[in-house]
């Protein structure tokens, strides 16, 4: 008997992924591939040697697993990578990072279907 809140995870992620995403471009050194992704956004709190707690925010692209294809392989986020995000004649660089040990990346899902990536915008080009 198939899992019914499996199913109903993959069926909000379609739809996800038609009515609330955007184009933008995945890139792994020279690989690159073109992925639909929601933006969303984390608030981390950090704390140094002092205890003085800093707080930072990344922007978040949440992509389905099996879009996040290289060279022909399913691969998983890497610290470095970059997404190209494009929007009002500008287009964004920003790279998979997050703040002290935190993971850069981390399931948004119980099913490991999507992708809650972390970044940090690096550079701006005109579009």
């Amino acid at each position: 008997m198939a899992d019914l809140l499996e199913n109903a995870s993959a069926w909000l992620d379609g739809m996800r992924k038609a009515h609330l995403s955007r184009t933008v471009v995945y890139q792994r050194g020279d690989e690159s591939v073109e992925v639909l992704a929601t933006v969303g956004r984390t608030v981390f709190e950090t704390a140094d040697a002092y205890g003085v707690v800093e707080h930072s925010e990344s922007r978040d692209f949440l992509i389905l697993a099996a879009d996040l294809m290289l060279d022909g392989q399913a691969v998983l986020p890497q610290r470095g990578d970059r997404i190209r995000e494009t929007q009002d004649g500008r287009t964004y660089v920003l790279e998979v990072m997050a703040p002290g040990k935190e993971p850069e990346w981390r399931w948004s899902d119980g099913y490991r279907q999507t992708l809650r990536i972390h970044t940090k915008q690096v550079a701006t080009e005109p579009a």
